[in-house]
């Protein structure tokens, strides 16, 4: 990791966890067939993007309301992902091993997402 840059987002747990599973997506994504690259390929990594994305992005709004938002689109990118590794093992495309780590994986990011969101949203009351 590149220290001089360990500030802003980067300092975000949310944005680490993010970040790990934005690059497990990327080599699952690896294992799929070819003709799946402008299709379940594309999606899986634009959908992972998207949670590391939004996470950044929210953390540089000025209000928790703002930062609430992209964080809640964070989520829905999760569960996006979560739902895509299910397809992609019932497809045969992975193995029960590397969807079981990948969907480990979303659990635990929707949480660490959901637990933020309450958090912020308790101490705006």
């Amino acid at each position: 990791m590149l220290r001089k840059y360990d500030k802003g987002f980067r300092k975000l747990i949310i944005w680490q966890e993010a970040r790990r599973l934005m690059l497990k997506i990327y080599k699952l994504s690896g294992l799929l067939p070819k003709e799946e690259q402008f299709n379940l390929i594309s999606q899986l990594r634009r959908a992972a993007t998207s949670v590391g994305a939004n996470i950044a992005e929210g953390s540089a709004m000025q209000t928790s309301a703002h930062r609430e938002v992209y964080f809640m689109r964070a989520r829905g990118s999760v569960a996006e992902l979560d739902c895509l590794v299910e397809l992609c093992h019932d497809l045969g495309f992975i193995s029960d091993t590397i969807a079981a780590d990948a969907i480990d994986h979303c659990s635990r990011q929707s949480y660490l997402l959901t637990s933020t969101l309450r958090a912020m949203r308790q101490r705006s009351h």
